[in-house]
């Protein structure tokens, strides 16, 4: 069976590979991941993920994985900021708060779609205005949800999470493990 990866994340990349998994393609499905209305966070997620995975056509033999992550402050979804201005908002509401971090993910084979997401929950230590220019002059904050990426330099304002520090990188190593196993695609223990 023949794995696609339905992202152009590196991070997901970087991630599966830690299971040893290499895709054997990345097609990144081009869908519309904007808000309908007043959707909540993790029903926003669970919507694009699964909206990925029906994007993508796939051949006899192949299983595809889509995820979707995104950063919540209560109802409000914090996806990827458009400019440093908006990093900076997103940044200001976290700073010295706690928040969530919901990554949802859909693998596909046949006509078949299993899903699953994880929530983690992430405390951001109070920045100094020194702290936040400091950081969006690195354009760190490029492509990531909530304008920060835990594993980059922003790392060093996230005293404390509960959950899966994979999933608020983008995918949860072990819950994407069990639901390609689902699917029927072998992982390697």
């Amino acid at each position: 069976m023949k794995l696609v990866l339905g992202s152009g994340s590196p991070r997901r990349l970087e991630l599966l590979a830690t299971l040893g998994i290499t895709p054997d393609a990345i097609r990144p499905p081009d869908i519309n991941e904007d808000p309908i209305g007043a959707e909540k966070p993790r029903q926003y997620c669970q919507r694009i993920a699964h909206s990925k995975a029906e994007a993508l056509t796939l051949a006899q033999g192949e299983v595809a994985l889509c995820a979707d992550t995104t950063v919540a402050l209560g109802r409000r979804i914090m996806g990827k900021p458009a400019d440093a201005g908006e990093a900076a908002q997103f940044l200001l509401s976290l700073s010295g708060r706690r928040h969530r971090v919901i990554t949802a993910m859909a693998v596909k084979r046949g006509d078949k779609i299993w899903t699953a997401d994880v929530v983690t929950t992430v405390k951001m230590k109070s920045l100094s205005d020194e702290e936040l220019n400091a950081y969006l002059a690195t354009n760190d904050w490029q492509g990531k949800a909530g304008g920060y990426a835990i594993q980059g330099p922003a790392g060093a304002f996230i005293p404390w999470i509960q959950g899966s520090y994979t999933g608020v990188m983008g995918l949860p190593v072990a819950e994407a493990a069990q639901l390609l196993k689902t699917a029927g695609y072998e992982v390697a223990p």
